[in-house]
């Protein structure tokens, strides 16, 4: 370090132009501690700091944290927990977060930037203004089916409606059960809302593109609704087939004749299915990319299945 007494104004001297003594000691005191700061700096702080800086570089360089945060669609929510408990056995230091909350929820949070994966049942421009969608990648995982389902007490009497009848049940053109060959009980619609990517695959290939009722009631996410048509006789909804693996609680409603399954699905029996999709900003990388890989690989291929969804290179045709 360059630095010297004459450095300093020479407005600090006395009249006779000379330091007093006790001003000279504090400068002398002042310069030995400057001293020590900048060997110390040179020695210690600054190679630590240059170190830290480095690993931080590789850090961002090997896709930074390893944790992943999802969130939407609550019909893949089940896929998406299961693919996540499997990719952490061998994974066991990354972090997974799903959430559901909807597709169009999950649609906003990864185009904003506020989780790494939006799960949805339709596409991004369904939901999404154009300068939200354009920067998500699509990434189709899986086909879902959807299937009505009606409260077990109407299943003796109505096991299989026509697709006409479906379509006047959800936009209320029927009202009452005895109008299919059922009980004479009053129709209770409930259904998921607006912002729903369950719903809006269910109006387009259920209904035709048609609209639902307003005024039925409406739940947040499909297990609700399970339980809410369970306690409601007469009532009917719509979820996907994987909230009915093990679970009887609801009975599935066949259309023409066809009852849901996955078989249906793949040969083109059923007509109500579609994509299931895991949205990210921009082409994934790190850990997100390699869970991603691992939902749509062979080997979890089996595990998909099991779980009530439909492997999409298995389908006869395509949307």
């Amino acid at each position: 370090m360059d630095f010297t007494i004459e450095d300093y104004d020479k407005s600090t001297n006395s009249k006779e132009g000379k330091i007093p003594m006790k001003k000279m000691k504090l400068i002398a005191m002042t310069l030995v501690a400057a001293l020590s700061i900048g060997l110390l700096a040179g020695c210690g702080g600054g190679g630590n700091n240059e170190s830290s800086g480095s690993e931080a570089a590789e850090g961002a360089a090997s896709g930074g944290s390893q944790s992943i945060t999802a969130s939407g669609s609550t019909a893949i929510l089940p896929l998406a927990k299961a693919a996540a408990d499997e990719f952490k056995k061998d994974n066991a230091d990354v972090s997974i977060t799903i959430n559901g909350g909807g597709s169009g929820s999950g649609l906003k949070q990864v185009a904003e930037g506020t989780v790494d994966i939006g799960n949805s049942d339709v596409e991004a421009s369904a939901k999404l203004d154009e300068s939200m969608a354009k920067d998500l990648v699509d990434h189709k995982v899986c086909v879902i089916t959807m299937v009505p389902v009606i409260n077990k007490d109407l299943a003796k009497d109505v096991p299989d409606v026509t697709k006409e009848q479906l379509k006047g049940i959800f936009t209320g053109k029927i009202k009452n059960w005895k109008e299919v060959g059922g009980p004479d009980e009053e129709i209770v619609l409930i259904v998921r809302p607006k912002t729903s990517g369950t719903r809006a695959l269910f109006e387009e290939y259920a209904l035709d593109g048609e609209s639902g009722i307003d005024g039925a009631l409406e739940t947040d996410d499909s297990g609700s609704l399970l339980q809410n048509i369970s306690d409601q006789k007469g009532a009917i909804g719509y979820v996907a087939y994987s909230y009915l693996v093990n679970n009887d609680a609801v009975a599935a409603l066949g259309i023409d004749g066809v009852k849901p399954s996955l078989e249906a699905t793949y040969n083109g029996e059923w007509p109500i299915w579609g994509y299931e999709h895991m949205y990210t900003k921009g082409a994934p990388s790190g850990v997100i990319k390699d869970y991603l890989d691992f939902i749509m690989g062979e080997a979890f291929g089996k595990t998909l299945e099991e779980k009530g969804y439909n492997i999409t290179s298995k389908m006869k045709e395509e949307r």
